[in-house]
């Protein structure tokens, strides 16, 4: 590769560490801006970044073993170069541990740290030298194991050992390290002789497709450089959607003809999803609270050529009395910790603490309050998080039939055949990616109860 390429990396690393954007916002702008870039070369960008967040623990404990400097207390720009240079030495096969060590010391010196070339070069090789570095003891120290072996935070290795035991919480870790395809739902309107046709093209660029073992609608994509020139894509014949979000909209049992609002709609899949389910004769607003959001759904929907949704910029946790027992259906898909995906923004478990839990609680709070008041007497709530957090989840759900007059209703009635979904019958389920091949997801179906 390149030296410019492994450059683009350390830029967006040293960009990341800000905590200004997102980690797949900075992949989304930089691979964009360098579209002219091979497929190789995009790949190679993706992973590297990628995966030196999501080891980041990992790659510090390493380098903390061999660098005469602790990791903390190195220039950033010299932490994240040995970050990115550690990531390839250890996770990839197809770069010569000479050629990582060697293009490490030519960007030091090019970002004009000629006098700690000899530093990276030396703690790189010695990296290289030493093969698997010794992890803590997983039988006297499982909670250091854990934290390092599959860079998590030990608040958050502590917070999953009070939920799950010992081998259910690593085989959850595992799973979020594992690599997973790119999930897309076909629009309805398809037949079945088009989404094959669509398939078969796919196939002929060298994507791999396959379907959800249990979600008739999700598929799976895989050797797929930029999702937005498969064939289909502009035309809106499918859109990006994880299987989890598809259960909880058909948890919602929306009907032809049904009015729903969804609050916090953004990037837009479950309330085109929903448009779908009322049909012709039903209409379904997206809300979200910023324009460039609202822009964002507003741009799929178009794509997607749904006519019965319109979008509105607003606060979900402001009260709208225009909207009040407007709706069938309310979605409340809540800002969260985002614990159950991060998998896919790698980057969520060093942005959270247990201090932002409890206010993530208030605002849900908030927002449900103000959910609850648009849904007709006798309507449905559904409540969803992208997290694996009982007070976000189940003591969200608790407080919605408590304090709000709605009553938990069965879902299994509209789950497929699927594992593990014995609390259907009480109203939620919560997914884990170990378990039912979706993002780690909640949601809960709620009625409104006749006052």
């Amino acid at each position: 590769m390149a030296e410019n390429i492994r450059e683009i990396v350390l830029d967006m690393l040293m960009e990341e560490e800000k905590g200004e954007v997102y980690s797949h916002r900075l992949v989304f702008d930089v691979l964009t801006k360098y579209d002219y870039l091979t497929a190789q070369e995009k790949a190679f960008i993706k992973r590297v970044f990628e995966g030196t967040i999501e080891r980041r623990i990992e790659l510090d404990y390493r380098l903390n073993q061999v660098a005469s400097v602790p990791v903390k207390k190195m220039k950033p720009l010299i932490r994240n170069l040995l970050r990115m240079s550690a990531y390839q030495i250890f996770y990839m096969d197809g770069v010569p541990d000479a050629a990582a060590v060697n293009e490490a010391v030519k960007l030091a010196q090019k970002r004009k740290f000629v006098s700690l070339k000899g530093f990276v070069n030396g703690v790189l090789r010695k990296l290289a030298a030493m093969g698997e570095a010794g992890f803590p003891s997983e039988e006297q120290e499982p909670k250091a194991f854990l934290s390092v072996a599959f860079s998590m935070p030990e608040w958050i290795v502590e917070h999953f050992l009070d939920l799950y035991d010992y081998e259910e919480t690593k085989a959850f870790f595992a799973a979020l390290l594992e690599v997973r395809p790119v999930t897309i739902r076909f629009a309805a309107r398809l037949t079945e002789g088009e989404r094959e046709a669509l398939i078969q093209r796919w196939g002929e660029k060298g994507v791999k497709v396959s379907r959800h073992p249990y979600v008739k609608q999700a598929y799976y994509l895989e050797n797929c450089d930029n999702i937005v020139y498969l064939p289909g894509f502009s035309e809106g014949k499918f859109t990006v959607q994880d299987a989890s979000s598809m259960l909880a909209v058909a948890a919602a049992g929306i009907k032809a003809g049904d009015t729903v609002i969804d609050v916090c709609a953004a990037p837009g899949g479950k309330a085109m999803l929903a448009a779908e389910y009322a049909g012709a004769g039903g209409r379904v607003e997206a809300r979200d609270i910023t324009e460039g959001k609202i822009a964002k759904i507003a741009e799929n929907i178009a794509r997607m050529r749904l006519d019965n949704i319109s979008v509105k910029v607003w606060d979900a946790s402001v009260f709208d009395e225009t909207a009040e027992e407007s709706a069938d259906v309310v979605l409340a898909d809540v800002p969260c910790s985002g614990l159950g995906v991060m998998g896919k923004k790698r980057d969520i478990k060093y942005r959270q603490s247990k201090e932002s839990l409890s206010e993530l609680v208030a605002l849900q709070k908030a927002i449900v309050r103000q959910a609850a008041s648009y849904v007709k007497p006798g309507g449905i709530l559904l409540y969803s998080t992208c997290t694996i957090n009982p007070a976000e989840n189940e003591g969200m759900a608790d407080y919605i039939g408590k304090e709000l007059g709605f009553s938990p209703e069965s879902i299994e009635a509209y789950l497929p055949d699927m594992p593990e979904k014995e609390t259907a019958k009480q109203g939620y389920i919560q997914l884990l990616p170990q378990r039912h091949n979706t993002d780690g997801f909640f949601f809960a179906r709620l009625r409104k109860r006749n006052m």
